[in-house]
């Protein structure tokens, strides 16, 4: 399964409700997620409006792919875009800035044996 970790940026005048959002998110997204094989999910937010998410999948394009199919991510992703800067009319799940992972500790363990 791979690591995929992406960014996006919350309205600083938006930070505080697009918090409170995510103490509580709706269980039919929950294992709407779950099932269409988002793993390890987290999302963490910088007091600026930095959004770096971070999942493992075995495929990010067809994890999203399954989530765009299901109707709880059309309402969420229809109630969450207002929160972000820089869609341009995207919704935020088709809005990621992709990182490339350039180190992993546990990959160079293992690669010296030391795993």
């Amino acid at each position: 399964m791979r690591r995929y970790c992406f960014l996006l940026r919350v309205r600083p005048d938006r930070i505080d409700e697009y918090r409170a959002r995510h103490t509580a998110v709706w269980p039919q997204l929950l294992r709407a997620l779950r099932d269409a094989g988002w793993h390890d999910y987290s999302l963490f937010l910088h007091p600026d409006g930095l959004l770096v998410g971070h999942v493992r999948a075995t495929d990010l394009a067809s994890a999203q792919a399954a989530m765009a199919a299901t109707e709880v991510n059309a309402r969420w992703q229809a109630e969450m875009a207002p929160y972000f800067t820089d869609l341009d009319g995207r919704r935020p799940d088709e809005g990621f800035v992709l990182l490339d992972e350039i180190f992993n500790l546990d990959d160079q363990l293992a690669a010296t044996g030391d795993a």
